[in-house]
Parts: C-alpha cells; sequence; structure tokens
C-alpha cells in the first residue's frame, strides 16, 4: 500500500451527490479560502453567477474579524439558515452548478467524506447526517467489506485527520503500541464482524467487546499482532436487545458533555422511553442489516483510533453510536407517532451522526471512551 491508495467501505464506493440541499441548510458556518472568496466574489460582482442574498438583501458573503483560521469570508446564510448559494427551488448548489466542483470551498467539496490519511493511505468513511449516506445503509446490493480505489473517491488530499510519521500509531492499550500491518488487521476484523447481518448488532458489540479485552492481553513475544486478530475467535456473543433507554440515555448524556455548550441541544426525554418500548423495540430485529452496516462504518476509519487510548476505546464508541441511534429512534418514533420504519431509522441516523461528527469535539469523545472499562 502506499499513501496514494483509497479505502472505503462497500456501501459508499459509489457514493455520488443526491442535491438533498441538506449540508446547504443547516446554519452552518462554511469558511472560503482566499484564493476561492476572490473568484466568487469576482463572478458575483461580474453577473456570472446569481444568489439568493440579493432578494433578501443580504451580501452574499459575511467578512469580520473573527473569522475561522485561514478563512477570508463564510457564506452569507438565510433566516432559516440556507446558504444563499442554494437554488431553493432544485436545491443545486449555485456555485457548483454554475462554476463547477473545483470553485468550491474545500468544506464543500469534501462532505460528507470523513477521512483518516495515515501511511497505509487515506481511509473514507461518511457522515450519515447527509440523507444520500443515510440511505446507502439500507442497500443489499453489496456485502460489506472493504474496497480499494473507490470509484467515488480519486486519490487526493481529503480533509480529515492527517497522521504524520511524527505521529504514534493507534494504541492497542494506554501502555502498547499498535503497529501498522496489527492495526489493518483489526480495522478489518471490526468490519467483518459487522458484515454478519443476521446478526443483531448488540451480538456484534458483544462480540468486538470479548474480541477486545482478548487482543488487549497480546505482548510482543513472538506470535504478530496481525495473527494475534487472526487468531480471535471465530464464533459470535449473544447478546439480548436491551428492552429499556437506561443504558443508551447515559451514553447519550456523556456524548452531549463534549458539545459545547452554545451548540448543544435542550434535554428532549419526555415519553422515550414509552416510545422506545412501543415503537421501537418491537419491530428493532427487522432492522439488523443497516444496524449494523452503521457500525461497520464507524469502524472503519476510525478517529478515535488515533484519538483514544487503545482497541476498546474504539469499541466503546461503536456502542455509544448505536445507543445514540436508539435514542434518536424513540424520538423520530414518538414526534411521528408510529412504529420504527426505514424512514424514521433513516432520520435517526442522521441525528446520530449529527451529533457524532458535527456537534460534539471528537477528542473530547475519544477520552470520554476511553476512561470505560
Amino acid at each position: 500500500m502506499s499513501s496514494r491508495d483509497v479505502f472505503a467501505l462497500s456501501i459508499h464506493a459509489d457514493y455520488r451527490c443526491r442535491h438533498s440541499g441538506a449540508c446547504c441548510s443547516t446554519d452552518w458556518d462554511v469558511p472560503i479560502e482566499l484564493p476561492i472568496y476572490r473568484t466568487l466574489k469576482e463572478a458575483v460582482e461580474g453577473g456570472r453567477i446569481e444568489t439568493e442574498a440579493a432578494a433578501r438583501h443580504l451580501a452574499p458573503f459575511v467578512v469580520e474579524p473573527d473569522l475561522p483560521d485561514g478563512a477570508a469570508a463564510i457564506f452569507e446564510r438565510t433566516a432559516a439558515g440556507q446558504c444563499v448559494f442554494l437554488d431553493r427551488g432544485t436545491s443545486l448548489c449555485i456555485v457548483h452548478r454554475d462554476m463547477g466542483e473545483t470553485a468550491l470551498p474545500a468544506t464543500c467539496r469534501h462532505f460528507p467524506r470523513l477521512a483518516v490519511r495515515d501511511g497505509r493511505g487515506t481511509f473514507i468513511t461518511l457522515s450519515h447526517f447527509c440523507p444520500t449516506a443515510a440511505s446507502m445503509l439500507f442497500r443489499d446490493d453489496c456485502p460489506v467489506e472493504i474496497v480499494q480505489h473507490p470509484r467515488a473517491f480519486p486519490p487526493g488530499d481529503y480533509e480529515g485527520l492527517v497522521v504524520t510519521d511524527t505521529d504514534l500509531p493507534p494504541l492497542l492499550t494506554p501502555t502498547m503500541l499498535m503497529d501498522e500491518p496489527g492495526y489493518t488487521a483489526w480495522e478489518r476484523h471490526m468490519v467483518t464482524r459487522c458484515a454478519d447481518l443476521a446478526r443483531s448488532p448488540e451480538a456484534v458489540l458483544a462480540t468486538l467487546l470479548r474480541d477486545a479485552r482478548a487482543l488487549s492481553t497480546w505482548k510482543p513475544d513472538g506470535v504478530t499482532l496481525a495473527d494475534a486478530v487472526r487468531r480471535l475467535p471465530i464464533d459470535m456473543e449473544n447478546a439480548e436487545a436491551q428492552d429499556n433507554l437506561t443504558s443508551s440515555l447515559s451514553m447519550y448524556a456523556d456524548a452531549m458533555t463534549a458539545v459545547p455548550d452554545q451548540w448543544r441541544p435542550e434535554p428532549d426525554e419526555d415519553q422515550l422511553d414509552d416510545a422506545f418500548a412501543v415503537s421501537v423495540m418491537s419491530v428493532w430485529a427487522r432492522f439488523h442489516a443497516p444496524l449494523n452496516r452503521y457500525l461497520a462504518a464507524k469502524a472503519f476509519a476510525s478517529w478515535t483510533a488515533y484519538q483514544g487510548r487503545g482497541v476498546m476505546s474504539i469499541v466503546r464508541g461503536l456502542e455509544c453510536a448505536l445507543a445514540l441511534v436508539r435514542v434518536e429512534s424513540a424520538r423520530q418514533c414518538r414526534d411521528a407517532g408510529r412504529r420504527l420504519d426505514a424512514a424514521l431509522l433513516r432520520e435517526a441516523f442522521r441525528h446520530a451522526d449529527f451529533i457524532l461528527n458535527h456537534l460534539a469535539v471528537g477528542e473530547e469523545l475519544a477520552a470520554a471512551w476511553s476512561k470505560a472499562d
């Protein structure tokens, strides 16, 4: 493998934007690099592109002293939180439509990609806050596996976590480093466990927890770490689906402590236990496949591998991700007044990843998951 090799999950390998407009309507500050800003400013002033700003008596760009590092401006937004460069009629980005992808700021070019670049190559998963990415968790036309050279992600400088030669590799335990072959084997092992789509996600997590504990006892005394991964038991653990939200709400609360105060939503737990018992658990077994695909997407290209304190931290992060999906599923069912279905579960995935990928601080999440036994 070389640093130019790109890897993705098979379910994401043919991703392309379906123009839902979700990423352009979320009231985000989108930084614009100086060369891009100059190009767009000239295009607007020259009348080559038109925005929603003029009709609303807004300037298309926000230019102020305390912009994010490296930003010359950010896109202006409407009162509803939509970027003024979003065509509300078609949900198309006006910049992308009229000037091409190269005219987009880096944030817009790379969303919803979440990348890790290390000495092995570039590993790309997706944020399922994107409705298209969330829908890909329900596809059944390909097995869940890691693929090389996915056509949706050609070699390039993707934004994300960049691991240099001077950075430490992932930790096996707080006192033991992994090597690249060992971590590659563990990452593939996690994805393979999640690819057993007939199993419950609870069984997958129980198995990965057992495997992580066993692997944590490895010592460099003859058997390589990669071989130790391959020698882990083949059988899967059994685990019952949770019949209440108590532990999931606790994990949800822990995740919220990693969200800065100004972005943290108000608590909303009214009647969630009842909604979970009546509207989620009664049909939970129907959705093992998309739930396990979601776990695979969280296990692959994991930032926690580098930010946490070992393989146990990674598995704890997967447990938290599933806990958030349980809570958000209950909330979706409560608000919709119906049992969990594919459409509501898709929204639960979106809301869970909005918290994990876009609201919470990744280093703080990893620190919290590293404190667990």
